[in-house]
């Protein structure tokens, strides 16, 4: 258990940032499945679109829940799927 007042407010800041990045992990996993998903049933037009909400939400969390080059691969992982669809 925390011995300072200082220790107590880092511990209690720390539950509080563990439970953001959580959350947009989460919202990643969540959208790239969604745009897989898309770019599966082969629709162009939604896969376009959910393609574009996951790159926006994969930059959100880059260099916060994941190193920029891993989110950078990520989308351009999926931007390929969507332009090798006919």
């Amino acid at each position: 258990m925390a011995n300072h007042k200082s220790s107590e407010k880092r511990i209690l800041v720390t539950e509080k940032k563990n439970a953001v990045n959580t959350a947009r992990r989460s919202a990643v996993k969540t959208a790239t499945k969604k745009a897989l998903q898309a770019i599966a049933s082969g629709d162009k037009t939604s896969a376009v679109s959910a393609t574009r909400a996951a790159e926006s939400k994969i930059m959100k969390s880059a260099g916060k829940v994941m190193p920029k080059k891993r989110a950078a691969r990520k989308i351009s992982r999926l931007t390929k799927k969507v332009a090798k669809m006919a």
